[in-house]
């Protein structure tokens, strides 16, 4: 655990017809032949935005981001963490990074107790903990080797000393979590993180209720309303009954 994005507000014109003039009222109006036609403006089309690639696997390789700076929170429980992109991809580590940062650092997120805080190092620093984004094959091999977990090509995943997120749910999201792709990323890195922290799995606590975020939501929600934030716009802790 990120984690991108992460509004779209678009914008309304108004054409004015028939409004009164500055001159005086009293001037006769102009003649057909005196009458002046400015040209309309050719409308610039709205450009499509580009689609980042996910190719099917990749190099294996990784690049580290830069570090980050000052950490976020007070807790005295620090988790230094480093963010790695696998190379040959339409993603910025330095980007990713920021994005994760900015996840770690909510209002709603794990600092939100008191008990935790996180820094972002970079290449050579010492870590507690690794964020790799890679290609579906690339996150299916690095799954398997880890933890012996098979992830289909669909799935992230926590490895001993790092989180393996897929590349796939970091641009597409998933088709069972309702929200924009910045909410679905903070959902990829406030459950990972949270592993991190010590938590296993929750359910849904009964329909209607927030999933929460410790829950396997790109399975299915149960009932339960998609959910990217360990705490609600409330400040409770959102919680659910633990997987055997």
């Amino acid at each position: 655990m990120a984690l991108a994005a992460v509004g779209l507000l678009g914008s309304v014109t108004f054409f004015l017809n028939g409004g009164r003039s500055d001159a005086s009222s009293k001037a006769p109006p102009p003649s057909a032949a005196h009458v002046t036609h400015s040209p309309r403006p050719t409308p610039t089309p709205t450009p499509t935005p580009t689609e980042i690639d996910v190719p099917p696997t990749g190099s294996g390789a990784f690049i580290t981001a830069r570090a980050g700076g000052a950490k976020v929170g007070r807790g005295a429980h620090l988790i230094r963490y480093a963010v790695q992109v696998e190379s040959g991809l339409d993603i910025s580590p330095d980007q990713a990074a920021e994005k994760i940062a900015d996840i770690l650092a909510a209002p709603r997120g794990w600092t939100h107790s008191g008990n935790n805080s996180f820094r972002l190092v970079g290449a050579g620093e010492s870590y507690d903990l690794m964020i790799k984004i890679a290609t579906p094959g690339t996150a299916d091999a690095l799954c398997w080797a880890g933890i012996h977990q098979s992830t289909h090509g669909e799935y992230n995943c926590e490895i001993p000393g790092g989180v393996v997120v897929n590349l796939k749910r970091w641009i597409k999201g998933s088709p069972t979590f309702d929200g924009p792709i910045r909410e679905y990323r903070a959902l990829i890195i406030n459950h990972e993180m949270g592993h991190a922290l010590g938590l296993t799995h929750m359910t849904c606590a009964g329909p209607g209720q927030l999933a929460p975020v410790m829950m396997q939501q790109i399975k299915g929600l149960h009932g339960c309303i998609a959910n990217a934030w360990p705490y609600d716009k409330n400040g409770s802790y959102v919680s659910g009954p633990h997987m055997p």
